[in-house]
Parts: structure tokens; C-alpha cells; sequence
């Protein structure tokens, strides 16, 4: 590997200084043993967002554009301190499975010595991450209402403050000699899970481990967590045996490279990563009905006490049937249901005469159909065939759904297609209206196809 920091050079000389800290973060990839294509260059200039890959040269699909050896990974397994997390294993198990792997990055980020310096100089400031756990209540509140993401939020905020009470704290002070409460603070394990949310990777399992145990845990793999996201992506990681992005179309020279950080829907891009893709190019997009929804819609139709009464027994079925629940959704994707199997038996029950449902529950969920309609994925144009009354319900919840957002599609269409008055916007009220935008265009395609 000594021509190794040489090539690592060449590959940021264009538009940096000695004093860049991609320079340093470079050569230490060098020195890692972290192979670089010289056909890409590493760059802030010409990338989306932050740092990003550029073609240098025109390149091919199947070409290796890095890869990294395992020793090169920031890990739980790689930090200087994991004789100690080996040890302790036990007591740091957590509902996000997150927390050997936070620790060894609140040690390493803040050890003057640390091996991984180089890396970290790349993110001097986590909060430049933007997530939507660093926005103020009222800015959730305003911009995301109906999206689902405030919930998220709200969700993760609780978390991270009962595993740095229970589990970091209690660890901290066991090993004052390498944790400092004052400095290993709330604040920075939070940005540090934002850091976790946004750059870390989870080897898939293999499929016969899938049941056998969880998922493995997040790792940080450095160069490859510089590739920006979009969903129609031009690289993949491959991770065996040493991990490998490879070029999955032909890239021109001067493009951006993109990695996927999988089929994530809008609010999950912004939720975990800061950052929305403009429509229409999130092929992934997605909009939910709250189970839920659907009880208030079968309920708002009931014309007696004894159909209000038959709807919460048929509820009270698909819970039991785990179908449905308090807090889950049904997720609509651009082509289909994406939920499809619980959307289906939850239409088919809540829409039952008292007669039906009582056959259906003496043979407990389970029905001989041969109807092909009811074996077919929800496919747009299975939707547009649904029997009268199971439109009727679904269109009454896509209704109360849109109900839940503060604006309507029109005048979010307007302002997307205001060039001016659009960049007029904050960064977050743009990321925003791109969640809010797909959503609706969804939920609107679905009114059309059940009219």
C-alpha cells in the first residue's frame, strides 16, 4: 500500500487545500489501506449535499470504485475501548441495539489520540445534519403535520434520553477514567445518533440467519458514507469480503455518484436523514392511512347504535387477527398497497352485514375464496375494482387523512412551481414541502382511482 497515499491525493488536489480536511481524512484512508479508484475524486464542489463522489472519468457498470477492508470499519468490535464493550455486552442492550456502537464513537470523537480523527475532522459539527430531532417542537408542529414524522420524533427524543439515562450514564460512571458526564453530554449523544441515523450501514444477514437472530449492528464505513442518496442510484455496496462500492450504470464524467440507502419513502429520508428528494424523483415515495382512520370513517357511516357497535366487535377481530392495530398504517405506494394484505382484510370486514361478520369469526379469519380479486395484490387497477362499499370506506379515510395537513395540494403545487417564491423558503420548509407534496399527490391519485 505505499503508493496507496499518493493515489488518495491526487484524488482531492482538485479544488482543496493542504488544510482541507478531506486532504487528512484521505491520507488516512490511505494509510488504512482503503483502495480508491483513480477514475473518482472526492469533493465538495459539484455534489448535491456536503461532500460527495464524482467521476473523474467516464466509468462502466461493474467497476469497483473503492473498497474497504473490515480493519478500516468504526465499530463496536473496532474502537479502542472494545475489550470493554465485549465485557459489559449484556448491560448495554437496548431497544435500538445502537448503544455499544454510540459509546465507542462518544470515546473516539473526543479522544485527543483517537486512530479515527482524520474521519471525524469530515463532521466538525453533527448539527449541520438537520434532522428533524433538532428542530424546535413548533417548526415540527407547523411543517410536518400529517407526515408522520412528528410522532417519529417524538418517539426517538424519548428514547435517547431513557437509554442515556439508564444504560449511558450508569456505564459512564463505572469507567471515570474514560467518560466524562460534562463532556459525554445529552446533547452530543444526540447528534451522535443523528450522525448513527444518517452515515452508519447494517450488513444484511444472510437468509438463513434471519431467524435465527436480530439485525446485525451499525457500523460507520468510511468513503462510502460520503455517497449522497437519491432512488435512482448509479453504485452499490457489495460486502464481501473486504466491503466494495461498484458502479451498478454507466456514470459520465463529472457526474455525481449515488449510493441507495434502500427503498426509504420521503419522511424516512428526512426522519433519518436530514434531507427530502424533490418530486418527482422519489420513485420509493409513500403516504399512510392510520389504521385507525379507517374505524373513525366505519364509524362516521354508521346510521345506529348496533352498526357502531358491530364496527368496534369487527375492530376488535382485526386486532385480534393482527391485522390492524392502535398505531400502525397502511402504506400507499405510487403502483400498489404496499400493505396490501391487511388493507384488503380490514376493508372486507369493516364493510360485513352482522350476518357475514358472525360466519367469518366462527372460521376465525379463515375463508375458502377462490375470487381472484381477493388473491390479487392491491395493484392500482385492483383498487379501482373494489366492491362499492369498500371504496366508499377507503375514500372516506383517504379524506380524513388529508384532513390531518395544514395546507392543501394546490397551494403547495403553487409554491413548487413559484421559482421565486420557492427559494424563498428556508431549507427546512423546502425538505418539508417535498414530504408533504409526494404524500398528497399519493393520496390524491387514490381519491381518482376509487371515484
Amino acid at each position: 500500500m505505499a503508493s496507496a497515499p499518493k493515489r488518495f491525493k491526487a484524488a482531492v488536489e482538485s479544488g482543496s487545500s493542504s488544510a482541507d480536511p478531506l486532504s487528512a481524512f484521505l491520507a488516512w484512508c490511505g494509510r488504512a489501506g482503503v483502495q480508491l479508484n483513480p477514475k473518482v475524486r472526492l469533493s465538495r464542489e459539484g455534489a448535491v449535499a456536503g461532500y460527495g463522489m464524482l467521476a473523474a472519468e467516464e466509468l462502466q457498470p461493474g467497476e469497483v470504485l473503492f473498497s474497504v477492508p473490515r480493519t478500516a470499519l468504526l465499530s463496536q468490535h473496532t474502537t479502542a475501548i472494545h475489550a470493554l464493550l465485549r465485557e459489559a455486552q449484556e448491560s448495554l442492550q437496548s431497544q435500538s441495539g445502537w448503544v455499544p456502537l454510540l459509546l465507542a464513537l462518544l470515546h473516539e470523537y473526543t479522544a485527543s489520540n483517537s486512530h479515527w480523527q482524520p474521519y471525524f475532522s469530515l463532521w466538525q459539527d453533527f448539527r449541520s445534519l438537520d434532522h428533524p430531532m433538532f428542530w424546535s417542537q413548533e417548526e415540527r408542529t407547523r411543517l410536518l403535520q400529517g407526515t408522520g414524522i412528528p410522532e417519529a420524533v417524538d418517539k426517538d427524543l424519548a428514547n435517547i434520553q431513557l437509554e442515556y439515562n439508564s444504560i449511558i450514564l450508569p456505564f459512564m460512571e463505572t469507567h471515570p477514567d474514560i467518560f466524562d458526564p460534562k463532556l459525554h453530554t445529552l446533547e452530543l449523544y444526540k447528534e451522535l445518533v443523528a450522525f448513527v441515523m444518517a452515515y452508519s450501514f447494517q450488513e444484511p444477514l444472510e437468509e438463513e440467519e434471519e431467524d435465527e437472530k436480530g439485525p446485525n449492528p451499525p457500523m460507520m464505513v468510511p468513503v462510502a458514507d460520503i455517497l449522497n442518496h437519491v432512488a435512482n442510484h448509479n453504485a452499490n455496496l457489495e460486502y464481501s469480503p473486504c466491503l466494495r462500492m461498484v458502479t451498478t450504470q454507466p456514470v459520465r464524467k463529472g457526474q455525481e455518484i449515488f449510493n441507495t440507502y434502500g427503498q426509504m419513502a420521503n419522511w424516512q429520508l428526512l426522519h433519518m436523514y436530514g434531507f427530502a428528494e424533490p418530486y418527482p424523483g422519489n420513485s420509493h415515495d409513500t403516504a399512510d392511512i392510520q389504521m385507525v382512520t379507517l374505524r373513525t370513517a366505519a364509524l362516521q357511516r354508521a346510521k345506529s347504535e348496533a352498526q357502531r357497535q358491530l364496527v368496534s366487535e369487527q375492530w376488535d377481530f382485526l386486532c385480534q387477527l393482527e391485522m390492524v392495530g392502535e398505531e400502525g398504517a397502511f402504506v400507499l405506494g405510487w403502483d400498489e398497497v404496499l400493505t396490501e394484505e391487511e388493507l384488503s382484510v380490514t376493508l372486507k370486514v369493516l364493510c360485513m352485514s352482522e350476518e357475514e361478520f358472525k360466519e367469518y369469526k366462527e372460521q376465525d379469519g379463515w375463508e375458502d375464496d377462490s375470487d381472484e380479486e381477493e388473491n390479487s395484490t392491491l395493484s392500482n387497477e385492483a383498487l379501482s375494482r373494489l366492491k362499492t362499499p369498500c371504496k366508499k370506506l377507503l375514500y372516506d379515510s383517504v379524506l380524513l387523512t388529508l384532513e390531518s395537513y395544514g395546507a392543501d395540494l394546490k397551494a403547495e403545487q403553487d409554491l413548487l412551481n413559484n421559482k421565486e417564491a420557492y427559494e424563498k423558503l428556508s431549507r427546512r420548509e423546502q425538505q418539508a414541502l417535498h414530504v408533504r407534496y409526494g404524500q398528497k399527490r399519493i393520496l390524491h391519485q387514490l381519491l381518482e382511482l376509487l371515484q
